[in-house]
């Protein structure tokens, strides 16, 4: 009898997930994906006043942090008929892509790295050979041998003291590391120079938000107001540091990400041939170059891929209510019409229903109900979102900055551009993405300047924040691509009061569950694409491949007890 592998929770990830893996002898045949907290952040929006709901949103994850903020107000903006002005629309631009950089990083180094780096190997590494190394990737400062040796010495402590504090609970020694000691002493290098540098970066958010995480939005533009000659208002001094931080940025995704990723690459070549599953991708678009009115401006273009196809981009009409649609017939929730329909998010329900075994349990009841996570669907298929898709759509629209730093890395790799498709290539395309938006934050930046030279400083509508000017009556849909893919919020507005509310985030396009057709999710359909394991008892391949989406669960569920009571309440004093 083949075994199932059960891999609860999947660390190293935001939220709770759950992965079974129905073995074939060494090879995984079916997959299971389960989130395990119930999501009802559509039930607390009900009856509260619209321009509330991004403060509520925002508090779905501290990783993603300002994006269900954007996505709401954008919503609300949307339903009304509203367009921000200019430079709102440039001070979100610069957040978000601080967002995505800040997110790319820290992803990589700190959440899926140590899933090809043998922390402990680099404690045999030669931190001369290591210099070397490192100094023929790139031009790096922090390069030295007495560098690398200092972080050895750091990471030999850890051992030694038998606390490996962040590096622990990992299979250290698994046969499937390959890098030589060397580039491993190296990456862990990066992994502590990327600890101080994140703190530096995230300031950008505080600057144009007030803090961070959770920065301040509000309907009609961005509550960062412009005035060189006032120390509580964007000045000339808060613009200086905010171009200092894109240039940390910058060189630390120049010197050290992308020369990281490509090398650590080079020593898994074969994972460019496994972990894709769907081959549907799928883009809702973002970073619009004048408006969220006008999809055609923006850098990340908005569309869709079926089958591998990049010949052709698919047109996505968000208000078609037979294109998106999320389906419950593997979910813990119920549908007034019964649980194979599936529903257009404006017209979405959010009714709980757990009909599962009781904690803790051997396995999942695949059969019927398995998840807290709906299956989303674009006219019937399963789709991938993310950095992946994001990079096949300007691949295929021809990005010249695109399609340059694609072909340099396959190049650089000998791998074909078939290679996009699997775990690594999902994870090399979150890096170039990030070298792209590196650039664009420039460009962002550069406008805002000389808009302030040429006297606009406007950066709210005050007419868009009275509810007296709304239609009665009205809905919207508010999108973005968040780092971890697809993100849109829907909003339905009865006597300037949300009626409903519903948000597909990009972990529930990739982790729900099968679908009544018996569709896989995408990460379901990734693992049961030429996966095997060498040693069951450390799942390590179902650890890349599920951290090459870079899942964000708390973003699709939400945590209440059997009976719907609150867990915790915090008082503060």
């Amino acid at each position: 009898m083949n075994a199932r592998v059960v891999v609860d929770p999947i660390t190293r990830i935001e939220g709770h997930l759950r992965i079974e893996a129905q073995m074939d002898g060494d090879r995984i045949a079916q997959a299971y994906s389960s989130g395990t907290m119930v999501r009802g952040i559509e039930i607390i929006l009900r009856d509260r006043d619209p321009r509330d709901a991004w403060a509520f949103t925002q508090r779905i994850c501290g990783v993603c942090t300002l994006v269900h903020g954007i996505a709401s107000v954008r919503a609300v903006e949307n339903a009304i008929g509203a367009t921000v002005p200019r430079n709102a629309e440039l001070i979100r631009n610069l957040m978000i892509g601080a967002q995505y950089i800040h997110d790319h990083v820290m992803h990589f180094y700190h959440l899926h790295a140590l899933d090809w780096v043998d922390v402990v190997s680099a404690l045999s590494a030669d931190p001369a050979k290591t210099a070397e190394l490192a100094q023929s990737l790139g031009s790096y400062p922090r390069s030295s041998t007495g560098y690398f040796r200092d972080v050895q010495k750091k990471v030999a402590g850890f051992v030694e003291s038998g606390q490996l504090g962040i590096f622990a609970k990992a299979y250290w020694g698994h046969p499937e590391y390959r890098l030589p000691p060397e580039a491993n002493l190296m990456a862990v290098a990066h992994y502590l120079d990327a600890l101080v540098w994140q703190r530096d970066v995230a300031r950008l958010h505080a600057i144009f938000g007030g803090k961070n995480p959770h920065p301040n939005f509000l309907v009609g533009g961005v509550p960062s107001p412009i005035d060189l000659n006032s120390d509580s208002a964007i000045n000339s001094k808060r613009l200086s540091q905010v171009q200092e931080i894109i240039d940390s940025m910058k060189t630390f995704v120049n010197q050290v990400y992308v020369p990281d990723t490509l090398a650590i690459a080079g020593f898994y070549k074969d994972w460019f041939f496994r972990g894709e599953g769907l081959g549907n991708f799928l883009c809702v678009g973002d970073l619009p170059a004048s408006s969220m009115d006008e999809p055609d401006s923006f850098l990340f273009p908005r569309g869709v891929i079926l089958n591998r196809d990049l010949s052709t981009v698919h047109d996505l009409e968000l208000g078609d209510p037979q294109g998106i649609q999320e389906f419950v017939a593997h979910s813990w929730y119920d549908y007034s019409s019964g649980k194979a329909s599936g529903l257009h998010p404006w017209s979405g329900e959010t009714t709980l229903n757990y009909t599962g075994p009781e904690p803790p349990y051997e396995h999942l009841d695949i059969d019927h109900s398995y998840s807290w996570l709906k299956s989303p669907r674009w006219n019937g298929n399963a789709m991938e979102v993310g950095p992946l898709a994001r990079v096949l759509l300007l691949y295929a629209k021809g990005h010249e900055q695109t399609q340059a730093l694609v072909n340099h890395a396959l190049t650089t790799l000998d791998a074909p551009v078939e290679a996009l498709f699997s775990t690594l290539g999902r994870t090399a395309a979150r890096t170039l993405e990030t070298a792209i938006l590196a650039d664009a934050m420039q460009g962002w930046l550069d406008a805002l300047i000389a808009n302030i030279k040429a006297d606009e400083t406007r950066t709210f509508d005050e007419s868009l924040w009275e509810p007296s000017t709304w239609p009665k009556t009205c809905e919207g849909v508010g999108v973005m691509e968040a780092p971890r893919g697809a993100l849109s919020h829907w909003i339905v507005i009865e006597n300037k009061k949300i009626a409903n509310y519903q948000a597909i985030v990009p972990s529930t396009w990739n982790a729900g569950p099968r679908d009544g057709n018996g569709q896989p999710g995408a990460y379901e359909a990734a693992l049961q694409d030429r996966h095997s394991m060498v040693d069951p008892e450390q799942p390590l391949e179902i650890l890349r491949t599920i951290h090459s989406f870079d899942p964000c669960i708390a973003c699709a569920v939400h945590v209440t007890d059997p009976d719907g009571e609150e867990l915790v309440q915090v008082k503060v004093s």
